[in-house]
């Protein structure tokens, strides 16, 4: 017998048979907001990154040699946070799907420019940080998304009160690190962070094919679940990427 000698069925690779096609094609859309979120918010944290330069390059030297933009970072999260509020607020139908994508778009771009600060450090430390990020970011959300799709229907909703339970954790020790600025806290919840974002990464991508399933075609609003998951995912990825670069640098 030669084990060499089979046909493997490509095609057997993309069958979902435990997703009806009606949710199949909601899924299409889903990932194509999902797409166009990633572009626009790529381009609103090079438009943070490029006049962050130019503001550097146009000063005058000064002792500390930084751009006083301090609130630029807030008011883009303002931004974002009041453009989202906006789009949930918009009920999903025909007639308001194009305002819908235009929240959206706006939404993604405030969030790129959102990254920027987070961007900046990582570029002083080393710039292969963003592409190493990004790329793991992307590894991660893919090979989980995955696993999620192929996965037996509602395996992973039991997640739900589990990952909320960690975040509520890790929300209270944030709040209790601001008095006792333990660097090992930090760590800890950025590395508890990241796995606990694995978790929404399969449970957000079940529960939008149960809520598809059972009429919720709002793909719009179920792409910004999966875009906050991304972003999220990539934000830690970068810090524990930037602090594991310091470190090294401090060996040295």
């Amino acid at each position: 017998m030669n084990i060499f000698d089979r046909k493997i069925n490509f095609d057997a690779l993309f069958k979902f048979s435990h997703i009806t096609p009606s949710t199949q094609q909601h899924l299409k859309k889903v990932y194509a907001s999902f797409a166009l979120c990633m572009f626009v918010a790529a381009a609103g944290a090079y438009v943070h990154v490029v006049t962050h330069f130019i503001q550097v390059e146009s000063l005058p030297a000064e002792p500390q040699g930084k751009p006083k933009n301090t609130g630029a970072g807030l008011l883009s999260a303002l931004g974002s946070l009041g453009l989202m509020i906006w789009l949930m607020a918009t009920p999903h139908s025909h007639e308001t799907e194009q305002k819908r994508l235009g929240l959206l778009a706006g939404f993604a771009f405030l969030t790129g420019v959102g990254l920027g600060p987070a961007l900046d450090l990582c570029i002083a430390i080393n710039p292969s940080i963003l592409p190493t990020a990004f790329m793991g970011t992307a590894m991660i959300f893919t090979c989980f998304t995955l696993s999620a799709l192929y996965a037996r229907r509602r395996s992973y909703l039991f997640l739900g009160g589990i990952l909320m339970s960690a975040m509520s954790l890790m929300l209270l020790s944030s709040l209790g690190n601001l008095f006792f600025g333990s660097v090992w806290l930090f760590q800890a919840n950025l590395y508890l962070g990241l796995v606990v974002m694995c978790g929404f990464v399969l449970f957000d991508t079940q529960l939008i094919i149960e809520k598809a399933e059972n009429g919720d075609k709002d793909y719009i609003w179920h792409c910004v679940d999966l875009f906050l998951d991304f972003v999220t995912l990539f934000r830690k990825l970068m810090m524990i990427l930037a602090m594991s670069e310091k470190d090294k640098k401090k060996k040295k």
